[in-house]
């Protein structure tokens, strides 16, 4: 039953004849054939105002952050030579270097959401900025291999906290209709970040003690994001949490800053509906036992399920090994300027992401995930094909001074950035809309088990890809790969739901029962004929 308070909340709404909100109970409305729109249309939702722009550019420099830490690695893996001790870094120690990140994200994105929960997500984003510059210059003073290990670590920890966080608060201070845009622009920094840490290798390949300038840049623009926090403006879905109606409502009217007074008040009301529900779960339960209700809930348990399978299927896919080793491969198959040629392969990246954040909320997460993820298989077989014929004559091993083929060489290349930008299209952004899946009560939970998935997988794929390439060839490593790829593919066919359009909350009606396929669909549909009727009734008042 609703509160005395809530009923009030929905005689204002329902008066309103600008736009509509439902009860909190989801079901009831369903059952009576009433759309589920629990968040309002709020006139000029679609443009992005000047103050989401500053917003999300400011958060997204923790993408920027993301990408270049983890993309530094690779051109310093090749410089490092003899400066942290040994002659020359082995197999074992690279994969340690690399690995340790992975393994500080891993534990990073598992605390991040549940503890932004408590914190608010903007603190989060502070002490991932103290620890990023921390880490950076501990990279940088560093003289032996473990000491370099620890720096990577805590690099990692910022880069958990920051891939958790960032697309978090970004999808809850962004329009309803613009937020796969908003949330990709952080991806498209994550690439540029990476596109950044090559060019800075190239420009220090060939001056001696240069790796350490590449990881100790990265304290510059983790300080000037700390520096900006101060001015930017908690989620407003924590401040209702807290109590803070007027702060929120100020900043809804900014994020919304085309509609009238009416309609943000609406908005802030749809809100509250929403987080009072979360609080009243949130004081009743314990933090183990909204663990467990993640687990038990049917719908919430639908959504970690596509949350977690997303991520996982983002890292077995293989593409964080050449962000990883892609200067070490390049160099292994005759490029004399690895680094410069892995350039172009984050350069790609780069420029398919930009292609992401202008269709994402056009054609849609579904869409442009299936459509993408075949070119993946086919840029993967077509690599482990050259690296068969590329090989043949060294055992169908890869050996360092060996020479090869020029023109298998270039094939690989070719496959490489056919792979990437099939990868930067739709699984290198989409999986990273995971907070939109989740309840406000079990969002911080939910983000953090996702993105402990997408570490976990990635410490699964950085630690053991050298000794794959070793033991199966790098012919049937790519092949490998290729037949991951086309697994997440099925899965993504079979169960991963449309969400472009609908709001955080609509969202949950999705998994009501099963995955929603073909539900979403359905919702979207009928809000697209809402959308319609409202503006053919405003031109025809005017």
């Amino acid at each position: 039953m609703n509160s005395s308070e809530d009923i009030q909340d929905m005689s204002e709404v329902k008066e309103s004849k600008e736009s509509y909100i439902e009860t909190e109970d989801i079901a009831q409305l369903n059952a009576a054939g009433e759309i589920s729109e629990l968040a309002v249309i709020a006139e000029g939702e679609e443009r992005t105002t000047w103050f989401v722009w500053l917003l999300v550019c400011c958060t997204s420099i923790s993408g920027l952050l993301f990408g270049y830490d983890t993309g530094v690695i690779s051109g310093a893996l090749v410089t490092i030579g003899s400066d942290l001790g040994p002659a020359e870094l082995s197999s074992g120690q690279k994969e340690l270097i690399t690995s340790a990140t992975t393994l500080g994200a891993l534990l990073g994105g598992l605390i991040a959401g549940a503890l932004s929960d408590y914190v608010g997500r903007k603190p989060v984003l502070a002490i991932a900025d103290i620890i990023f510059i921390g880490g950076a210059i501990g990279q940088a003073v560093c003289h032996t291999v473990w000491s370099m290990i620890g720096g990577r670590f805590l690099i990692g920890f910022g880069v958990g906290l920051a891939s958790c966080i960032a697309p978090l608060y970004i999808q809850e201070l962004s329009p309803t209709r613009l937020r796969g845009r908003m949330v990709v622009l952080n991806v498209v920094m994550i690439t540029g970040g990476q596109v950044i840490a090559y060019g800075i290798g190239a420009a220090f390949e060939h001056l001696h003690g240069g790796w350490r300038w590449m990881v100790g840049l990265g304290a510059v623009p983790a300080g000037t994001q700390f520096f900006m926090l101060f001015f930017l403006p908690e989620s407003p879905r924590i401040l209702l949490r807290r109590g803070d109606i007027d702060a929120a409502k100020s900043i809804m009217s900014k994020v919304y800053a085309h509609a009238t007074p009416q309609q943000v008040d609406l908005k802030v009301t749809a809100l509250r509906s929403a987080v009072r529900r979360s609080i009243e779960i949130t004081n009743s339960t314990t933090f183990m036992q909204r663990v467990a209700l993640i687990l038990r809930n049917p719908v919430n348990r639908r959504a970690l399920i596509i949350g977690c399978g997303l991520q996982a299927y983002q890292q077995l896919s293989g593409f964080n090994t050449l962000m990883y080793y892609s200067a070490t491969l390049f160099k292994e198959i005759g490029f004399n300027q690895p680094t410069a040629v892995g350039l172009i392969v984050s350069g790609t990246n780069f420029l398919f992401t930009l292609f992401a954040l202008k269709y994402i909320d056009i054609i849609g997460r579904r869409k442009i995930m299936i459509f993408s993820a075949p070119g993946m298989v086919v840029g993967l077989v077509l690599a482990s094909i050259s690296f068969f014929y590329l090989t043949r004559h060294t055992g169908g091993n890869l050996v360092d001074g060996s020479h090869y083929s020029s023109t298998w060489s270039a094939i690989v290349l070719l496959a490489m950035i056919f792979y990437v930008a099939s990868y930067a299209t739709g699984l290198g952004n989409v999986p990273w809309q995971q907070g939109e899946l989740f309840a406000l009560e079990v969002r911080g939970i939910g983000t953090s088990a996702s993105t402990f998935m997408n570490w976990a997988m990635n410490l699964l794929i950085g630690s053991t890809y050298l000794s794959l390439m070793d033991r199966i060839t790098p012919a049937g490593a790519f092949g490998f790969y290729a037949g991951l790829c086309l697994l997440g593919w099925i899965f993504c066919v079979l169960c991963f739901p449309e969400t472009a359009g609908l709001s955080l909350e609509e969202v949950q009606i999705v998994f009501q029962h099963g995955f929603g396929v073909k539900e979403s669909q359905r919702l979207r549909k009928e809000k697209q004929a809402v959308v319609l009727r409202e503006k053919q009734g405003k031109r025809g008042e005017v």
